[in-house]
């Protein structure tokens, strides 16, 4: 057996039985790797099983040694990102009105956070000392969305994806461009792209990357 320039372990000494290439030159014989029976080349290892190869399919398992290998797909990540929502302050201020809507005015200015979600819960709502209350998804400003309870929702995961539960806030939950609040205390499923909002103009949207 001889080795053509590409390394292929071939029978005919003219042109490789594996590839095609032209062999020129004195044949040097193949070396026999680890385990791999005498006369077979030392990538003549099947990669998929194990098993002794000749030429470009495995006996064994069939695998084709010439096919690309397929990518590892990366681990799904998730974050959310909030950000004040004008399109939502006008349906639930400017049009429902109320006593204290005079006195609730859209942000000038309010830079989109970003938040890592992880394995656990990730609780939505506004930092308090004297309540004991840190949320993972803090949403005490500046500036600060006053219709954002202090326990107002909470991010479970979910089938491999993520849930929302309102906890019994003040003002209540939506999802996207649903009207009615989302009962309390029952998870609702969200997608990549879903926007929570929550308070007078806050609005936290779910993102996924990878996989």
């Amino acid at each position: 057996m001889v080795r053509c320039p590409a390394g292929h372990g071939s029978t005919t000494e003219d042109f490789c039985d594996v590839c095609g290439a032209p062999i020129s030159g004195e044949a040097a014989p193949a070396a026999a790797a680890p385990g791999v029976p005498p006369g077979v080349p030392p990538e003549g290892a099947c990669a998929a099983c194990g098993a002794a190869r000749v030429g470009r399919f495995c006996e064994e398992c069939g695998h084709d040694s010439l096919r690309p290998a397929t990518p590892v797909a990366a681990p799904v990540t998730w974050h959310v990102t909030v950000a004040a929502d004008r399109a939502h302050f006008d349906r639930v201020v400017v049009a429902a009105g109320g006593p204290d809507a005079a006195g609730v005015e859209f942000p000038r200015f309010c830079p989109e956070r970003r938040f890592e979600l992880g394995a656990v819960e990730v609780s939505i709502g506004r930092r308090s000392r004297s309540r004991g209350t840190f949320p993972g998804i803090d949403l005490v400003g500046p500036p600060e969305d006053p219709g954002v309870s202090h326990h107002h929702a909470l991010l479970v995961p979910s089938d491999g994806g993520w849930a929302v539960v309102d906890l019994g806030s003040t003002n209540g939950t939506t999802v996207n461009d649903a009207t009615e609040p989302l009962r309390p205390h029952q998870p609702h499923p969200l997608v990549p792209g879903d926007r929570v909002h929550v308070g007078a103009w806050t609005t936290v949207t779910l993102h996924s990357s990878g996989g």
